[in-house]
This record gives C-alpha cells, sequence and structure tokens, in this order.
C-alpha cells in the first residue's frame, strides 16, 4: 500500500504541475493580448457556451468575457468547441450523453488541474433547476483533449487558456465564474424556428437570462422558483 501511495501522490503532482506549467506558458500571452483592452489578468470573468449557431452541431463555440474597469463585460476570445456529445436539449438522466444546457457555477474547488482530459472544471450539474426537474447526471465538465461523453471538450491550448483565466480570476478574488450554457443564440428567430421542439418553452426560460445578459453587458444573478430559472441584479 505504502508503493501505491507513492505512485498516487507522484501522479497527482504531476498533474498538479500541469496546470502550473499552463499558466506559467499562457499568462503572458493573455497579457500581451490585454494590453490594447480596458481589462486585465486576473479580472472576473465570464463564459457562455452555445452548442449550435445553424444546428449543424459542428459549429458550436464558447465565449470568455473579462470585467472591464467600467465594470461591464467585453467579449475576450470565443473559440470553437472541439467536440460535445448528444443533441440540442438539456441533460436529463445519468448516462444519456447530453451535455447541459442552463446555468451553473465554477468555484476554485471545481477546477481540475488532476484531469484525465489534460486540464477540467466542473459545470456543477445538477444545478438546483436540474434538481427540481429530477434530472441526474455526474461530473459534467468542461475539460481538454477534444473527446466528450457528455462534456464540452476544447482542445488543450484552448483549455490552457481558460483555465488560466478562471485561475488568475479567482486568485484577485473572484468567488465564482458563471457558466451560461445555450443550444443555439437565444434569438427570436432561432426560437421560431424550434418552435415545435418539446423544450421549447426550458428555451423561453433561457433566454430571459440571455436577453439579461445582452441588454446590460453584465451576467445576472440566477435562482430557481417555482422550478423555473429567475433573473435579478447580480450587485
Amino acid at each position: 500500500m505504502a508503493a501505491f501511495g507513492v505512485i498516487q501522490s507522484a501522479c497527482a503532482q504531476e498533474s498538479s504541475n500541469r496546470a502550473d506549467r499552463a499558466i506559467e506558458k499562457q499568462a503572458p500571452r493573455i497579457e500581451q493580448d490585454l494590453k490594447a483592452t480596458n481589462a486585465e489578468l486576473g479580472n472576473p470573468v465570464f463564459i457562455r457556451i452555445i452548442k449550435t449557431v445553424d444546428g449543424s452541431l459542428n459549429d458550436g463555440y464558447l465565449e470568455l468575457f473579462l470585467q472591464n474597469k467600467e465594470g461591464v463585460f467585453d467579449l475576450y476570445k470565443a473559440w470553437p468547441i472541439c467536440t460535445y456529445s448528444g443533441d440540442l436539449g438539456p441533460k436529463l438522466k445519468e448516462g444519456d450523453g447530453q451535455s447541459p444546457e442552463g446555468f451553473y457555477f465554477v468555484n476554485p474547488r471545481r477546477m481540475n488541474p488532476q484531469s484525465s482530459y489534460h486540464l477540467s472544471f466542473n459545470l456543477g450539474f445538477p444545478n438546483a433547476y436540474d434538481r427540481a426537474h429530477d434530472r441526474t447526471g455526474s461530473f459534467l465538465m468542461v475539460h481538454g483533449n477534444c473527446v466528450s461523453i457528455g462534456c464540452y471538450a476544447m482542445t488543450d491550448p484552448v483549455i490552457e487558456e481558460i483555465y488560466t483565466l478562471m485561475t488568475k480570476a479567482f486568485e484577485d478574488g473572484q468567488p465564482f465564474v458563471r457558466v451560461h450554457a445555450f443550444p443555439f443564440p437565444m434569438t427570436e428567430t432561432n426560437l421560431e424556428k424550434y418552435s415545435g421542439n418539446s423544450n421549447i418553452e426550458f428555451w423561453k426560460n433561457l433566454k430571459t437570462g440571455w436577453d439579461w445578459f445582452e441588454e446590460k453587458r453584465r451576467p445576472p444573478n440566477v435562482s430557481v422558483r417555482n422550478k423555473k430559472y429567475v433573473f435579478s441584479s447580480a450587485d
């Protein structure tokens, strides 16, 4: 057992070093990118995930926003999602292969430098809404390595950049990062396009949160009442 414990410890240390090396590599590049902007590395982060733009299920992207000096969030970058599993619609139960849709948050404890998929963070599924609807599942992540069974997978260089931005924001005092996951850009045109889908009422509820950020450029505080998402000022 002692030898096995040493091996485990060595593996964990190597994984932690992997995160440290990623941050050491990515931080100078990010700081250079931010020189011409109104934000700095360490500013609060907001993440938005869109599964698809035109319904093809291979054109989704992840957006990362940084809070600027005026307190609103500007887009830093948008990266293609390397892959995710399932179809449009929320995750309903363990093993269905669906990637979640909804409003989640990631605190420092949900960051995983020891991921089997390079680096990762746990979305916190099921959230209060999911539990109210008896949805089940576990270990739903955003991670690297470009493979997915219910997660959102990015390339390794991209997850390193995202991981660095989140880690620096936590170090500078952000208590958690909001991550909002949508099936598609929540426009009236898209809702009309999918009006016959069984998830349409759920998606209309998601659209309220989408519109809040689009109008205010600040993500809302999200809670659950009567099995629906409700939104208020995060201040």
